[in-house]
């Protein structure tokens, strides 16, 4: 009877003839070594080097990812691995796969995703360029572990370990390197259990530039990062500037603020307060639908908080909001026009009356908002609806 396979060692490849047989066969020192069941598996992206050949000879299984991507890769060689364990890492020799040891005891211990740090097991002189050493890198795993208080300090490090069902249970979709943010995030999300182990990286062996683009490839994690967190970006943006116009508008409502004898808040200030609230309130709309998008699709957990707000606020409830904010908002044109007519529609000297009627056209279009935004709310509702 054939032992069940434990763990698979992936590796992506794209053009990696200089170095794949080394790491190959560093894979398969350590399964002999540790005595584990295992197979080294290349999930090729389309080389044209001769990669396929050399991996094969070197006793590795090769499947052929016509998607192409990085993340597409990976995604094809999680799905075709055997092993209850998967240790995914590159295949240009940056990376020991001879001492997986630290790795598949985590494994063994219950972790779910095991990431190597680079940054505490050594970085080779050379092995990682000083912008993605010293800019890039911390300040994505810093905005990573702000966002999803995920607790890891080296976010992007290639080489790490994983239960097989665990990771497929995710459903990752990305297709290019931001798949390496997104297995972290959404791990961190799900509440699956992540642990960090040291790992070195040494110098490529590769002659050729790296696939990595160190500009474009950290902006798809950026962009990842900040798509799937509506909270950073869009509620806590949203809630500072509304915070900050209500605060201005209360501030200037009377009258003008002066700070000195010389320079003093008025008008203009009032209006960039009123329009900040008006942002405001779209931006945080904004949050509300794209949380409500992605909890629909299953990107992100159910939200309690969201679930108990929209639970009381039916499209109706939400309308009758609305309807409510532009009546106030029409008052306040009234009243202006009423103050107007006072002076026989001549010029109007009375400030308090300018910044009435500028509130109250914010509240129109606040109003207005939230009835198109309830409705939007009721469309990404509708294909999960069943019948009544």
């Amino acid at each position: 009877m054939t032992s069940a396979v434990e763990l698979t060692i992936l590796m992506p490849c794209l053009n990696e003839a200089e170095t794949i047989s080394g790491c190959i066969a560093k894979a398969k020192s350590f399964l002999e070594r540790a005595s584990i069941v295992g197979e080294v598996l290349i999930a090729d992206n389309g080389s044209s080097d001769g990669s396929v050949a050399l991996a094969q000879r070197g006793g590795a299984t090769v499947i052929t990812v016509a998607e192409r991507g990085y993340g597409a890769a990976l995604r094809a060689g999680i799905a075709a691995a055997r092993g209850r364990f998967v240790i995914m890492g590159d295949a240009d020799d940056s990376y020991d796969f001879s001492n997986l040891d630290p790795f598949i005891a985590k494994l063994r211990a219950g972790c779910d995703l095991v990431m190597g740090n680079r940054f505490t097991g050594g970085i080779a002189p050379g092995a990682m360029p000083f912008l993605h050493r010293y800019l890039g890198n911390p300040l994505l795993s810093f905005i990573g572990r702000m966002f999803f208080r995920a607790k890891i300090g080296d976010f992007h490090c290639g080489l790490r370990g994983f239960r097989r069902d665990a990771i497929l249970a995710l459903d990752l979709r990305s297709s290019g390197m931001e798949l390496a943010s997104e297995m972290v995030v959404r791990a961190a999300v799900g509440n699956l259990n992540i642990v960090e182990v040291p790992t070195t990286l040494a110098v490529d062996g590769r002659s050729r530039r790296p696939h990595l683009r160190t500009w474009h490839d950290g902006w798809r994690h950026l962009r990842f990062l900040l798509m799937f967190s509506p909270r950073w970006l869009f509620l806590y943006p949203g809630l500072a500037l509304v915070a900050l116009g209500a605060l201005g508008v209360a501030a200037l409502f009377s009258g003008p603020l002066m700070l000195s004898p010389d320079f003093g808040l008025d008008d203009h200030t009032f209006l960039v307060a009123a329009i900040a609230i008006l942002v405001g309130v779209q931006v945080v709309g904004f949050a509300v639908i794209a949380r409500h998008f992605a909890v629909a699709n299953a990107l992100l957990p159910r939200s309690q908080l969201l679930a108990a707000l929209l639970s009381v606020i039916s499209l109706e409830r939400g309308l009758m909001i609305a309807a409510g904010i532009v009546c106030g908002g029409v008052a306040g044109v009234g009243w202006s026009v009423w103050q107007w007519s006072l002076v026989d529609f001549g010029p109007l000297t009375a400030p308090v009356v300018m910044r009435v009627l500028t509130f109250a056209l914010v509240l129109i279009a606040t109003g207005i908002q939230l009835a198109f935004t309830f409705f939007l709310l009721g469309v990404i509702d509708l294909p999960f609806r069943g019948k009544d």
